[in-house]
């Protein structure tokens, strides 16, 4: 089979970062599907996962949203059989997507919607579990209560990335005022035709921001971008016993007591938890994807994709990897599988 990967750590611009190599197709064992990969995505995770690759000489295959046809199943699986059409994000432990046949942990596997061909479902698994592990596992928002959440507010910070772009509908549906930022009038429209009530700049202070359009605290702050740049502005703004969720790691040391005067909380959401640690919850991945695929296929959810580059090749994942790099990438970057 082909795949395309790295050898080594590089910046983005470096000629030839990426390299498409032949090696031989793996095969499913246990609970693992093998999927002949149709569609892919790329996410700030590929990125970060190449930088910090290891000068050890191996081949490293990135990747972490996919939709494919299942060829193969495990002795153990019992969720899917060869040609179901599926969706997922996969593992970050594991050789990624950007290949043409990948194993993947039926677990935290779905079927598709039926209503996307397989490159725009691609845009949307990882950030569809990110964003809904963060507000109903992490924040704690009760996505049935629609009426009750009616009173309360959501500050995203970061709306027009591919989290943010997903967060904001999910916040709609469980009836959330959202409040998002965004500082481009492209990134603004962009939110805006998602859902958002209200739109601030994370260009100025947030809290002033905040003040402008009278509003003085949030029940919920859903960070998507730099921790270090917002966590006491987010300590100053969360309402008092409010929750506060980032998906960014943090660098630098902060003052959680900022917290405690309000008994706010503050967690980490990272969607790799369950399959990295094979917790015993991992099935709620699969649920939670499948659950999806109907929002979608309702017309209930919005697909994210804004930008194709066609077929996966070393030259458009190149391509893909510089535009997410530059921070400039709205909703998600697809592609369709390697060519034959």
């Amino acid at each position: 089979m082909k795949a395309i990967g790295i050898y080594k750590s590089a910046p983005v611009e470096t000629d030839g970062l990426f390299t498409q190599i032949e090696t031989d197709a793996p095969v499913a064992e246990g609970h693992d599907i093998l999927v002949r990969v149709k569609g892919v995505a790329v996410n700030p995770v590929d990125f970060k996962v190449r930088k910090g690759k290891q000068d050890d000489g191996a081949f490293k295959v990135l990747g972490w949203d996919a939709a494919g046809v299942v060829e193969a199943v495990g002795e153990d699986v019992t969720l899917f059989r060869p040609g179901d059409e599926v969706w997922y994000a996969g593992d970050v432990t594991r050789s990624g997507s950007n290949a043409q046949l990948q194993l993947v942990d039926e677990r935290i596997v779905a079927p598709k919607p039926k209503s996307l061909d397989f490159a725009a479902a691609a845009a949307l698994p990882l950030t569809t579990i990110t964003a809904w592990e963060a507000m109903f596992d992490r924040l704690m928002i009760d996505r049935k209560a629609v009426d009750a959440n009616a009173n309360k507010t959501i500050l995203i910070i970061g709306g027009a990335g591919g989290v943010g772009s997903i967060a904001i509908q999910l916040a709609k549906l469980a009836g959330l005022k959202v409040i998002t930022t965004a500082s481009r009038p492209e990134t603004t429209a962009w939110v805006k035709k998602l859902g958002a009530d209200q739109v601030i700049n994370h260009r100025n202070p947030l809290d002033e921001e905040l003040a402008t359009i009278d509003v003085a605290n949030v029940d919920y702050v859903f960070c998507t971008s730099e921790t270090d740049q917002y966590f006491d502005v987010m300590a100053t703004v969360i309402a008092p016993q409010g929750r506060i969720v980032t998906i960014t790691e943090a660098q630098e040391n902060h003052n959680v007591d900022l917290l405690k005067a309000k008994s706010a909380s503050f967690s980490y959401e990272f969607m790799f938890t369950r399959s990295m640690f094979q917790t015993a919850d991992m099935i709620e991945q699969h649920k939670l994807l499948a659950t999806v695929a109907q929002l979608v296929d309702e017309g209930t959810i919005t697909n994210t994709a804004n930008e194709s580059f066609g077929a996966l090749s070393p030259e458009s994942l190149q391509k893909a990897h510089a535009l997410l790099e530059s921070g400039k990438a709205i909703g998600k970057i697809i592609f369709d599988g390697i060519a034959d």
